[in-house]
């Protein structure tokens, strides 16, 4: 039947994985502004970790958790707040004959 079932290459067509992050990033600035903060919080508090004082590890590693997830929704909500703007507020104020 085929020569090689486990051996997979991509279309041409396809883009590659930077192409694709790049264009992703292009249709929505603010995800790896998520990503990057949601990075930046867990590496920080990993690297706290020592310093924790009498802090139990899972409480410490919850509160990582919590602050990471705190900077990825508040991207999410700055992502919705500007597309409002940009879909309701902008659109109206350029065409207010409609």
């Amino acid at each position: 039947m085929s020569a090689n079932k486990g051996w997979w290459v991509p279309p041409d067509s396809e883009d590659s994985l930077s192409e694709k992050f790049l264009r992703k990033t292009r249709e929505s600035p603010l995800v790896p502004v998520g990503v990057g903060g949601c990075l930046v919080i867990a590496a920080y508090r990993i690297y706290r970790l020592k310093a924790r004082g009498p802090t139990k590890l899972s409480i410490h590693l919850i509160h990582t958790r919590v602050a990471a997830q705190a900077c990825a929704v508040g991207a999410i909500m700055l992502g919705a707040v500007y597309t409002m703007y940009r879909d309701y507020i902008k659109r109206v104020s350029e065409d207010p004959d409609k």
